[in-house]
């Protein structure tokens, strides 16, 4: 039985063919041209000793529906970074969880810390799109990629001058990550065929992820003793959004997480 994930890919597979027909990438390669010089993501979550937060811009989610009414992407990411995020992640996939691409072009040009776009990338067109937009880094999430398109699209990336964030939540899939190539890897602890959330699950997978790695953990963060386990844990960084999304002060909310982890 299908699950959402594979829903997700299936729509998204469309998606990209039908945005091919809107811009060539002829003519997202020149917009690349002119696009900001990437920023560097990697740097900005290995700086001092602290769980360092990629801040998340999200409208809404399969699971959770609509997270905030008022949802002002610009406003949000600023707000982030006066409150001492070190990245932002904006997601920018429109049918399920009401992004944009232009949320993402909007927000790099507001910040001064470095901007992911999260989304399903499946395809070298996605990059190009990212990195016109002005993305200094993408999500490659290895539950959607065959061996040989993770390892292109990684590569990719990183000739485009972006941070790949290779996703996964399957432990199978950690020695795919590592032959790969990454040196940035995300732990969901979001099962992305049922949207159920584990916090644990990326404490269990830390005991296989040498130091050598930034790993990040990913959903399911709320607390400051969410926190705390990660920083005990030995984990480099957290990428949080919901939680922050549904608190009426953003600012407030991030000050909270990030309790004396300065």
């Amino acid at each position: 039985m299908p699950t959402i994930l594979d829903e997700i890919v299936v729509a998204k597979r469309k998606e990209i063919a039908a945005a091919r027909q809107r811009v060539s990438e002829d003519t997202l390669r020149g917009q690349i041209e002119a696009a900001p010089k990437p920023r560097d993501f990697s740097a900005a979550l290995v700086t001092g000793d602290a769980v360092r937060l990629i801040a998340e811009v999200k409208k809404g989610s399969p699971s959770a529906g609509l997270i905030r009414e008022d949802f002002d992407p610009l406003a949000i990411a600023q707000v982030y970074e006066s409150h001492g995020a070190a990245c932002i992640s904006v997601l920018t996939d429109t049918p399920y969880f009401q992004g944009r691409l232009d949320d993402l072009r909007d927000v790099r040009q507001a910040v001064e810390i470095p901007v992911l776009r999260k989304d399903f990338i499946l395809d070298s067109y996605q990059l190009l799109e990212a990195r016109s937009a002005g993305a200094d880094a993408v999500l490659l999430i290895a539950e959607c990629l065959d061996d040989s398109d993770l390892r292109k699209l990684l590569s990719e990336s990183v000739e485009l001058g972006m941070t790949p964030l290779v996703e996964l939540y399957e432990r199978e899939n950690l020695p795919r990550v590592f032959d790969a190539g990454a040196t940035l890897i995300g732990v969901n602890n979001r099962n992305l065929h049922t949207f159920e959330v584990d916090l644990d699950h990326v404490l269990r997978l830390r005991e296989q992820i040498p130091d050598r790695y930034v790993l990040v953990a990913e959903s399911g963060i709320r607390t400051r003793d969410d926190v705390e386990r990660l920083t005990a844990a030995g984990v480099d960084a957290m990428l949080v959004g919901e939680s922050l999304l549904r608190q009426a002060d953003i600012g407030t909310a991030v000050d909270k997480l990030l309790e004396k982890n300065t």
